[in-house]
């Protein structure tokens, strides 16, 4: 039975909803005249862009027929599921008509892999040149780059492209042979690295790339997950990496069984936390997370865990600490550190000034020193300032009130 376009619509964006790996912050273009979809800092759907708006945009997969065999997917080849195929005209007749009507001011599209990689990104390229060449649609579009397929084709849709992203999913080769046996860390970071030289040789700049992390579906640690993060942004390969908390769709041997417990997503959580801090506050992975402490504290933010297996460094003169050092005490960020720099220029500062700052020293005071005086009953131990900063424990009904994990999921 053919199925109409409401149908692959329910189908296709619903079979895309797992991938996190999308944002459009810093997306920005001209405005040329007879074209459409000029943006300024906007593009995905439903997210907030660096000056706080929320955008949309069409998530949507091309296909979810899949030739792959991922044990995490739920579109893996072995599932019975509905399936369905736009065609490239179809899908950009569907993108330019929402927005018109205002619906969306942009694009996500992956895809599963049907026939073939390289068949599959002809689709996915066929699609964009009928956007921008023949609709003359300007505006933002997030492709997700199909591993394996020819350079060339790679290379097209990256000129056509806003944005790429290209999924590594499992932070090593182990866990990748045993769950996604079709995928290759290699295979995975081949398109970002060809998309990067091709926009590099064009523009002088990479194109923002991001890629997403499964969290929770294989052993590794927080510092196995945050190490290859952080070399990926050392090789300028990625803007972004996107976490996700595995969430079970499949039955299968290779993977956990979460069906008696939530997705980890507190630990989704401290890691978009730990990789601010990698991304905006130089911290190095191996400071956060090491050998000795292989994984973050879900009970404390990763500033302030770092802090505490580093109390040697505290506490810190806030008259003399450098920014550098400012940004690293828990509680002050990059804006609170240029506060204090530009205050204590006129005066000696102490804690009320902080306050008169606005800057908040309940996580502060017991890492600083203002005027060499430290602020009185706090404690100096590591032990015993976790204590302080854990909230009391309130027993309530768990039925009205349970916890609701997902409103602390997203960026610190």
């Amino acid at each position: 039975m053919k199925k109409d376009i409401f149908q692959k619509m329910q189908i296709l964006s619903d079979s895309a909803k797992y991938d996190v790996s999308c944002s459009s912050s810093g997306s920005e273009n001209n405005y040329k005249t007879g074209e459409l979809g000029a943006t300024q800092n906007s593009g995905i759907c439903h997210t907030f862009t660096s000056d706080g708006r929320c955008v949309s945009l069409l998530k949507v997969l091309l296909t979810n027929f899949c030739i792959y065999d991922c044990a995490y997917c739920i579109n893996r080849v072995s599932n019975d599921i509905p399936r369905a195929a736009f065609a490239p005209r179809e899908l950009a007749d569907i993108t330019i008509n929402f927005y018109k009507r205002n619906y969306i001011e942009g694009l996500f599209l992956s895809s599963g892999i049907i026939e073939s990689e390289d068949h599959t990104m002809v689709l996915i390229l066929r699609t964009l040149k009928i956007l921008r060449n023949e609709y003359k649609f300007n505006g933002y579009i997030h492709v997700k780059l199909i591993p394996g397929s020819d350079a060339k084709l790679i290379e097209e849709v990256t000129r056509l492209a806003s944005r790429v992203s290209s999924n590594i999913e499992l932070p090593s080769d182990a866990s990748l042979k045993l769950l996604a046996p079709n995928k290759t860390k290699e295979k995975v970071l081949q398109p970002l690295k060809l998309a990067r030289d091709f926009s590099m040789e064009r523009t002088n700049k990479p194109i923002g790339m991001s890629t997403q992390l499964i969290v929770g579906a294989t052993p590794e640690s927080d510092k196995d997950i945050l190490n290859l993060s952080s070399a990926l942004y050392d090789k300028a390969l990625l803007k972004r990496v996107y976490y996700s908390a595995y969430i079970p769709v499949n039955d299968d041997k290779n993977l956990p069984a979460l069906t008696t417990s939530k997705p980890p997503l507190l630990r989704e959580h401290r890691l978009y936390q730990a990789d601010w801090l990698l991304r905006f506050y130089d911290f190095k992975a191996d400071e956060i997370v090491n050998e000795s402490n292989p994984n973050l504290d879900e009970e404390l933010d990763p500033k302030m865990f770092w802090a505490l297996n580093n109390l040697h460094l505290f506490p810190m003169e806030i008259n003399k600490a450098s920014r550098e050092e400012l940004i690293r005490i828990p509680g002050i960020g990059t804006k609170g550190a240029m506060k204090i720099i530009n205050a204590r220029r006129f005066k000696k500062l102490t804690f009320d000034s902080l306050k008169q700052l606005k800057i908040s020293v309940k996580n502060a005071k017991y890492f600083i020193t203002c005027n060499g005086v430290y602020q009185k009953d706090v404690p100096m131990y590591s032990d015993k300032i976790k204590l302080a900063l854990k909230p009391p424990k309130i027993i309530k009904s768990p039925s009205l009130f349970e916890i609701d994990y997902s409103v602390i999921t997203g960026e610190f």
